[in-house]
């Protein structure tokens, strides 16, 4: 039999990681045993963050959303008899990626690994986190330079990793269009690429070599023509901005090489079932294309919606992958598109509006600048707003969530609550106390071979003071963090050091500077709730409606409550947000501060059972037990439950899309504590 010519398939990755790194490990060992190819970890909150996990604001996170890992001995756990030398790994961190490189090359060093064959990704893209998914710690200029001196030092030690991972895939999430994504990703890439060729750490010579591992990390919707014409452009684009503007010559150092995960926004908590045809489309927009395919593909469960993802569904995800690339023909042919009056018509629209727009944000003094004066999230925020007045109006259609509505029992989620992962309450207890005696034996002779001469070993007290006298000057940070990952430092210290020298950052929310998405036309569902809203506060004597919107501990997906705020602003209300990483305490004084009439919480993280319960006690102890909590995010139905009993009076979870409906509701909750008369809204 003739053999065929097939391309080799790109690495297939499952986003993984959730309790304890032990747990974290097996499951990492089970999903390479199935035929994943590489790794992709996924940390927690607290861990992205750079906090312990008994900080204050670490309660109700921890291994929530991802992997703790607080010291070395935690990420020794999590690649137990998982030979570094030999993986990919992809680790989706940021805000502290110096920190977990440091610790996984540490790793790699004591398994005897030469760390020059270090193979992976650290996503270190602190844009996207000051727009979109909020786990940034330090302002844009030390986080830029963080970002700097993890590329210069993985181009001379580690050179087959990448260093960032620009990341464009949770722009989509929070609302670009493919315009913005592209524009605003690459505009980053700018603000990196010129940092480190200004900064003198990287020969003129060898900035082939950055450019070289420069990796990108894309969303790809349902909308899949367009996303692969999205993708073909973005090599168009990436192939000009490095020949241009930073002289490369040579094209396999132009390449644009990406990695993607399909879009989890789009995945519908109605019909679950239908989300496994839209990962299937969305896989083929990166896949089908040989110019412009993945290297790395990793696909959401079906489930995400709903909760954790088992490790079943996460196979099911594998599957899906292996299928297409084992039992298919694709990756026998060249590219199935070029030639397309179709394609190319799509692609050059798409380059030409994404160059208009990046040569915007240089005009402002590029992505930093841009981040800095609020521009860059009050476009996502005003884009978000247009595309949910879409999908309300019904002009884009959702199966199973605003058309085709009507179903058959699902078999898949008959059972709701053992339909996803739960993680163990109790866990979070556990880890908080090892981290405390990690501390307390960390400096005992035994930590290190040698006599513990502080010459040769300092304490991780001492460690952590050059970490600061390093910070305090222009040097390289990394020889400085890899001590500190030797000398046993915590998450939380070695991100604490650099906030001490640093200073904290908090992003601007976009809020005030979104345009109207819905126009309150006579006769709207809008202009129905705006009546509600004047009528209220007339009867309750005040000039306007007042409503906290706010984000408990460390979740900074804050696309939901932006849009609440903003349509609960554009029906009258007096809007107090004031961004995402809040605790239970500063959320109820402020309540209390502001003389709200209602309280929205927004936590998509898992940490609602924790937080939401801590809201409303500091509100019943301060008398305000009258003022309504409502809140919204993944939630499953037991703990909707269990909310409601302790006296939430709403909760609200993806299929409730109808945003003007949801500040309706609102109304109604405060009408309610408030014993006035029903106002009906006609449909």
């Amino acid at each position: 039999m003739t053999e065929r010519n097939r391309d080799r398939p790109w690495l297939m990755r499952t986003y993984a990681g959730h309790s304890t790194a032990e747990a974290s490990n097996e499951l990492y060992r089970r999903n390479l045993a199935k035929g994943q190819t590489g790794l992709s970890v996924a940390f927690d909150l607290p861990t992205q963050t750079g906090y312990d996990p008994d900080h204050v604001l670490a309660r109700g996170e921890v291994g929530r959303v991802g992997v703790p890992v607080s010291h070395l001995g935690d990420m020794r756990r999590l690649f137990e008899d998982i030979p570094l030398e030999q993986m990919n790994t992809s680790m989706t961190i940021n805000a502290t990626a110096m920190w977990m490189l440091a610790l996984y090359q540490v790793v790699a060093e004591e398994q005897g690994a030469d760390i020059t064959q270090l193979a992976g990704t650290t996503q270190n893209d602190i844009v996207k986190e000051y727009l979109s998914r909020g786990t940034h710690v330090f302002p844009p200029g030390p986080s830029l330079r963080l970002t700097t001196d993890m590329i210069a030092y993985t181009v001379a030690h580690i050179p087959k990793w990448n260093p960032i991972n620009i990341c464009s895939y949770h722009l989509q999430e929070a609302g670009a269009t493919p315009v913005q994504e592209i524009a605003y990703a690459m505009s980053t890439a700018i603000s990196v690429l010129d940092a480190v060729r200004d900064s003198g750490q990287v020969p003129p010579e060898r900035m082939g070599d950055v450019v070289a591992r420069i990796s990108f990390f894309v969303n790809a919707g349902v909308r899949f023509v367009e996303e692969m014409c999205k993708m073909r452009a973005f090599t168009r684009i990436w192939d000009r901005i490095t020949r241009e503007r930073y002289g490369i010559e040579n094209p396999k150092q132009r390449r644009f090489r990406y990695g993607v995960q399909v879009n989890s926004l789009g995945l519908t908590e109605a019909q679950p079932e239908n989300n496994v045809q839209r990962i299937v489309l969305e896989m083929l927009a990166v896949t089908l294309s040989k110019d412009a395919r993945a290297r790395a593909v990793q696909l959401p469960a079906w489930n995400e919606a709903l909760g954790l993802p088992r490790p079943w569904d996460q196979q099911w995800s594998l599957r899906i992958q292996q299928v297409l690339a084992h039992e298919s023909d694709l990756l026998e042919y060249g590219d199935l598109f070029d030639g397309s009056h179709v394609v190319e018509e799509k692609v050059t629209e798409l380059v030409d509006a994404a160059f208009a727009e990046i040569g915007r944000i240089e005009e402002m003094g590029g992505a930093m600048a841009a981040v800095e004066s609020g521009y860059l999230k009050s476009q996502l925020v005003a884009s978000h707003a247009e595309r949910r007045a879409r999908i309300e109006s019904g002009e884009d259609r959702i199966i199973g969530v605003n058309c085709f509505e009507s179903t058959e029992p699902n078999p898949l989620t008959a059972d709701l609550d053992t339909a996803i992962q739960t993680v163990d309450p109790a866990n979070e207890a556990r880890v908080t106390e090892a981290v405390g005696g990690w501390r307390r034996s960390r400096d005992e002779p035994f930590w290190r071979q040698g006599e513990g001469d502080p010459a040769l070993f300092p304490s991780a007290a001492q460690a952590l003071d050059r970490l600061k006298e390093a910070a305090a000057s222009e040097e390289n940070l990394m020889a400085a963090t890899l001590e500190c990952a030797r000398a046993g430092v915590t998450t939380g210290e070695w991100a604490g050091a650099l906030r001490e020298v640093f200073g904290e950052f908090r992003a601007p929310t976009g809020v005030s500077g979104a345009p109207v998405a819905v126009p309150a036309e006579a006769g709207s569902t809008l202009a129905e709730v705006r009546r509600k809203v004047d009528h209220t506060a007339k009867e309750l004597g005040v000039g306007k409606l007042r409503l906290l919107v706010g984000k408990p501990g460390l979740d900074g997906h804050s696309n939901g409550a932006e849009q609440i705020a903003v349509r609960a602003r554009d029906a009258g209300f007096e809007v107090v947000y004031q961004g995402i990483r809040l605790t239970p305490e500063e959320i109820s004084s402020a309540a209390l501060a502001e003389d709200v009439h209602c309280v929205g919480l927004s936590i998509l993280s898992g940490s609602h059972a924790e937080l939401v319960p801590d809201v409303l006690e500091r509100l019943r102890r301060a008398g305000a037990d009258d003022v309504p909590v409502i809140v919204g995010g993944i939630i499953p139905s037991a703990d909707a439950r269990a909310l409601r009993a302790a006296g939430v009076a709403a909760v609200f979870t993806p299929k409730d899309f109808g945003i003007t409906e949801i500040i309706g509701r609102i109304v109604d909750e405060i009408r309610t504590a408030n014993t006035l008369d029903p106002l009906e809204v006609p449909a």
